[in-house]
């Protein structure tokens, strides 16, 4: 039974209420209506949205979520008979963004689904589209990071971000601390590896003035630096075992000592912290304190290697530019041609973002024309991708109208990353859709 006027209204007046953006949708993905929080920042003059399917309006897709491969609320809150939640990129009038969607079905008095009402929350810890600073991406690996990074971030729960060196771990630090109640306060970086014992625990906890030699002042630490704050300590795998004594005792009674004072002091901060080791198998090599693990895993987040991430590599090449040009001084500003990015997109990048910076950091210094070309790169970027012969384990080739293509292995894992429609992958890698069919073709051959 469709919802009645008279129940829409009741609910389009009980939503238009709310300051976030929401919606009413009918059981087959029509919008219903929406209040004004929702016109404001995703409704737009030339586009009307009543009446048109969700998954048209904010992912233009041809079918639902679920049928591209997606996570579809809808179809999950049908199937639990409650509410759902998750993260996805929607296109927007400022273009793709992160987009919080919660959803609730709405029952009759049969308790038949009547209608869905939908609540969206526009992330701003991380971007979808180049930019200057902070996460970067919406491959659905990096997204799903990001889903859980939002549901966390409000708790005040230890976070463990665990992944490869170079896959951005302060920068997602950094995203708990600004999504969380302690954005005002203070963020603490603290690099573990770089510390001796007897360092480690002067830095963290401060000093008296005569604590040791050299002691000419009392100096604050930096647990009494993050008050209020987020500390954030990273390469925690690297923690000296006498320290992680110390270190439990802090998180667990929530106080520590200065160096050289008897008095105890009390600490407030949120604990985010950060590791390519494998803890658990420190743990069980007792290299690595089992009480400690359990405290600082309460929520783990699994960052993944840019490997996994190759449908977002040209937005973080564009955003690591831009980032170079704007830093002081600057560097040149440039472009990179399709050639140089196909080999981009078939190197491994054992390295990951850190190497991706660091390879573009040096070919903008011979784009002497303000464009990176294949022949600018290192030799070693997407080597596979120029070994001759059918054998070869990875290709950015040349197709027949001039646009640089993988090989079919890349482009299959290609797909396997990407969730939209074959017409927006199509324009994800520049690609006119002609190509794209015609490659699927010998994929499938």
């Amino acid at each position: 039974m469709p919802l009645s006027t008279t129940n829409l209204h009741a609910l389009l007046s009980f939503i238009e209420h709310e300051p976030q953006p929401m919606m009413v949708l009918d059981p087959g993905y029509h919008i219903l209506a929406a209040n004004t929080a929702y016109q404001r920042q995703f409704g737009t003059l030339d586009r009307p949205y009543v009446g048109h399917k969700c998954f048209r309006i904010s992912h233009h897709y041809d079918v639902p979520c679920d049928q591209a491969g997606e996570h579809c609320p809808m179809a999950k809150a049908l199937e639990s008979r409650g509410p759902d939640r998750v993260l996805h990129v929607h296109h927007t009038p400022r273009g793709p963004e992160h987009v919080d969607v919660e959803l609730r079905p709405i029952f009759d008095a049969e308790q038949r689904i009547v209608a869905y009402v939908e609540r969206l929350t526009t992330v701003r810890s991380a971007s979808a589209q180049p930019s200057a600073d902070g996460l970067v991406g919406r491959s659905p690996t990096f997204t799903a990071a990001l889903g859980a990074l939002q549901r966390v971030a409000p708790s005040m729960l230890p976070v463990l971000l665990l992944g490869e060196s170079g896959t951005g771990k302060e920068l997602f630090a950094r995203a708990v601390h600004e999504s969380s109640a302690r954005v005002r306060g203070p963020f603490v970086a603290v690099d573990c590896s770089g510390l001796t014992e007897t360092l480690f625990e002067s830095e963290l906890f401060g000093y008296e003035k005569g604590a040791f030699t050299g002691a000419h002042q009392r100096k604050k630490g930096l647990v009494e630096t993050a008050q209020g704050g987020t500390l954030f300590l990273d390469e925690m795998g690297d923690v000296p075992l006498a320290m992680q004594v110390k270190l439990l005792r802090l998180i667990e009674s929530g106080t520590f000592r200065r160096v050289g004072s008897p008095e105890t002091q009390q600490a407030d901060f949120r604990l985010v912290a950060a590791t390519h080791q494998p803890l658990q198998q420190m743990v069980a090599e007792r290299l690595f304190r089992q009480d400690l693990y359990y405290r600082i895993s309460a929520f783990p987040i699994h960052l993944p290697p840019l490997r996994e991430r190759l449908t977002d590599i040209p937005v973080l090449v564009d955003s690591i530019l831009r980032r170079g040009a704007a830093q002081s001084p600057p560097l040149p500003s440039v472009t990179v041609d399709p050639q140089a990015m196909a080999r981009l997109m078939a190197h491994d990048w054992p390295g990951n973002i850190r190497e991706l910076r660091n390879v573009l950091d040096r070919a903008r210094l011979f784009a002497d024309g303000g464009v990176v070309r294949a022949a600018h790169l290192p030799d070693s970027v997407g080597a596979e991708a120029r070994l001759p012969g059918p054998a070869r384990p990875g290709a950015a080739r040349q197709a027949g109208r001039g646009e640089s293509e993988p090989d079919l292995p890349r482009l299959e894992r290609l797909l396997a990353e990407f969730a939209g429609s074959r017409r927006a992958l199509a324009q994800h890698l520049g690609w006119s859709e002609r190509t794209l069919y015609r490659r699927l073709a010998q994929l499938n051959a």
